[in-house]
C-alpha cells in the first residue's frame, strides 16, 4: 500500500506527465508552420500585399476626410453667401448701420473660408502627387525584388541541376563486383 500512498502522493506528477504525453496530437495531426510548404518569400508576398491594402484604406480614408472639409466648407460658404446675397439686395438707402456691418463681416467670414478652402485642394494635391511618388518608388523596388527573385529562382534551379550532370555513370554489365561496389556508395557498402 505505500507505493499506492506513494503514487497517490506524487500522483499529480505522474498524471500530469501522462496526460501531457497523451494529449499529443499524433505526428500526422500536428501542423506547424516549419512543415508546411509556405516559404519565407511567400509569407513576404503575403505581408507586403496587406501592407498594400493597409495603405490604400489609409489614402482612401484621407481622401474621404479631404472630401467631407471640402463639403462642409462649401455648404458653410453658399450659407454665407445666400445671407449676404440677402443683404446685397436691399437698396443702399434702406441698409441699416448692422446691415453693412454684417454685410463685411459675410465677405470676411467668406472670404476665409476660401482660403481654407484653397488651402485643403492644395493640400490634397500635394498629398496626391506624394502618393504617385510613393507609387512610383515602390514599382522601382517590386521590379527589382522581382528581378532578384527570379535570379535567385534560377540560380537554385541550376545548383539543382547541376548535381545531376556530374553523376557517375551507370555501371556497366561488364564491370566487376568491386567497381560496381566503389560507384554505389564507396568500399563500405553493406549492400554486398
Amino acid at each position: 500500500m505505500e507505493d499506492g500512498g506513494s503514487s497517490q502522493h506524487h500522483g499529480s506528477t505522474e498524471k500530469r506527465q501522462v496526460q501531457a504525453r497523451d494529449d499529443k496530437p499524433a505526428a500526422g495531426d500536428v501542423v506547424s508552420m516549419a512543415d508546411s510548404s509556405v516559404t519565407i518569400e511567400d509569407i513576404d508576398v503575403e505581408l507586403f500585399k496587406i501592407e498594400r491594402i493597409r495603405d490604400v484604406l489609409v489614402r482612401r480614408e484621407s481622401e474621404l476626410r479631404y472630401m467631407m472639409d471640402d463639403i462642409q466648407l462649401c455648404k458653410e460658404i453658399t450659407r454665407l453667401k445666400k445671407e449676404l446675397q440677402m443683404i446685397v439686395s436691399i437698396p443702399e438707402t434702406e441698409k441699416s448701420k448692422e446691415h453693412r456691418l454684417r454685410e463685411e463681416e459675410l465677405m470676411q467670414q467668406i472670404h476665409k473660408l476660401v482660403e481654407t478652402r484653397d488651402f485643403l485642394v492644395e493640400d490634397a494635391e500635394f498629398e496626391r502627387l506624394r502618393e504617385r511618388e510613393e507609387d512610383r518608388e515602390m514599382a522601382t523596388f517590386l521590379q527589382s525584388k522581382l528581378t532578384k527573385t527570379l535570379a535567385e529562382k534560377s540560380a537554385l534551379q541550376n545548383r539543382q541541376v547541376a548535381p545531376h550532370s556530374h553523376t557517375k555513370p551507370r555501371p556497366f554489365l561488364t564491370q566487376t563486383g568491386l567497381t560496381l561496389l566503389k560507384d554505389c556508395c564507396g568500399l563500405s557498402c553493406s549492400v554486398m
